[in-house]
């Protein structure tokens, strides 16, 4: 697959220098200077240009992008009509803030995700910045909807660094530590992670330990929402056993609890499906996405039921970059360039590819414990050889391998030793290949 749109890139692994090379070096020496402490950089290579399925940094070297700025770049990092897009709006205007005096790209992108998210009934949208702020309104919606204070969310959830999205957060470190209090009437029950059950269960037999959990310690007439990630995130791209998902969305149905899918790093074509839940027909009642909505624009939505949607009062929803016009020009031209270059098949064949190379490196080294994932969002978990006990000092060093040969790639789960795989669905196939074989060389080394 060819690289569209933007600057035509030469599509090839090229290291010139060490990574990070002298000038990155110098520049993370500024960044130490001048930026806080507390935003990180994984790997201090500073890019210059990004596009297909590489990034090219100050010194020339040209990176294999197994990462796409986690999940955000599906289409590439500079799409065509992304580019094209943002560019006339530009030209036109910048800002005029939609709660003021409103725009058409927003109605359109309302319109968009409107048709395209799960379920044929009629459906609102608005929309917001990031993905933190997508769950927090669609808790707010969910409240204001049922009027019941309680949220219940899972083990291993990931949904934000704001206030009340570290509360719906599992994991202290780095998200939550020392930023207490949070906010309250957030309750956590467990998650179905087959990988990590202590016996094997049916994704049914897991909901229903969940749901025990929910009547015991909230009780669904104090519930306004069950909030989860199809296939987590951050915490360990864990995906739950078949029929666990069914069951849950299914009780919260049965007792009014609203039922909130955060697609945002699952969403617009990622899995194999324009959204993850799709894959065992869930059809929520909220759905937060972001990510990889607008092309790497800051955008942000909340979909849902209309009579869900429109329990709020006029001016309870809102912000003043929300639905910016130039982002909703971005999304826009992303929604087209999926669906034009039929992305979802390219991501399912990604999977297909991936699922393949990295279940036979599970067969040769083994400290890979667990090959998991759907379409273009996969991953391993790495374990102390003949155990279940995580390894994350092996997970860094197969990552630092990784990038000193010129792939990114990234880390996560709760322990710190899954290493996950998010490539651009532009990605060329032969990149694709040359990253699984360093990715494969990587694990030579460190077993």
């Amino acid at each position: 697959m060819t690289h569209v749109g933007g600057p035509s890139l030469p599509q090839e692994r090229r290291l010139v220098t060490e990574v990070p090379g002298p000038r990155s070096r110098e520049l993370l020496a500024r960044k130490q200077s001048a930026v806080a402490a507390g935003v990180g950089v994984m790997l201090p290579v500073f890019v210059t240009a990004a596009g297909g399925g590489v990034l090219v940094d100050v010194d020339g070297n040209s990176l294999i992008d197994f990462g796409s700025g986690i999940a955000v770049t599906n289409v590439g990092n500079s799409a065509e009509h992304v580019v094209a897009g943002v560019r006339a709006q530009v030209e036109a205007y910048t800002h005029t803030c939609f709660m003021i005096a409103p725009y058409e790209p927003y109605v359109r992108v309302c319109e968009e995700l409107n048709r395209l998210t799960p379920g044929d009934h009629e459906k609102r949208s608005a929309l917001f910045n990031s993905g933190s702020e997508a769950v927090e309104n669609a808790v707010k919606i969910a409240r204001a909807y049922t009027r019941r204070p309680a949220v219940v969310v899972f083990d291993h959830a990931y949904h934000g660094r704001t206030n009340l999205t570290m509360a719906l957060t599992a994991k202290n470190m780095p998200y939550k530590h020392r930023f207490g209090p949070f906010a309250p009437e957030v309750y956590r029950v467990p998650m179905s992670y087959p990988f990590r059950e202590p016996v094997e269960i049916t994704g049914e037999q897991a909901a229903a330990r969940a749901i025990s959990v929910i009547d015991r310690q909230v009780g669904a007439e104090n519930l306004a929402a069950v909030l989860i990630e199809p296939i987590q995130g951050e915490g360990g791209f864990v995906v739950p056993a078949p029929g666990f998902l069914p069951a849950i969305a299914a009780w919260c149905r049965e007792r009014g609890v609203v039922f909130i899918a955060d697609e945002i790093q699952t969403g617009f074509a990622r899995t194999g499906a324009w959204f993850a839940c799709e894959h065992e027909g869930v059809v929520p009642d909220l759905i937060a996405t972001a990510k990889g909505i607008a092309g790497g624009l800051p955008l942000s939505a909340v979909t849902g039921r209309a009579e869900i949607m429109d329990a709020v009062h006029a001016g309870g929803l809102g912000g003043t970059y929300g639905g910016n016009p130039i982002a909703c020009a971005a999304a826009l031209g992303a929604i087209r360039t999926i669906e034009e270059q039929d992305l979802v098949g390219r991501a399912r064949r990604i999977g297909e590819v991936m699922l393949a190379r990295l279940g036979d490196m599970a067969a040769c080294y083994p400290v890979i414990g667990d090959v998991r994932g759907r379409g273009a969002m996969t991953a391993v978990e790495i374990v102390r050889p003949g155990t279940k006990d995580p390894d994350p000092e092996a997970t860094q060093a197969v990552a630092r391998a990784c990038h000193a040969a010129g792939l990114l790639v990234l880390t996560c789960g709760t322990y710190g030793n899954v290493l996950r795989f998010l490539p651009p669905l532009v990605i060329p196939d032969h990149l694709l290949a040359e990253g699984l074989d360093i990715l494969d060389k990587a694990f030579a080394a460190v077993s």
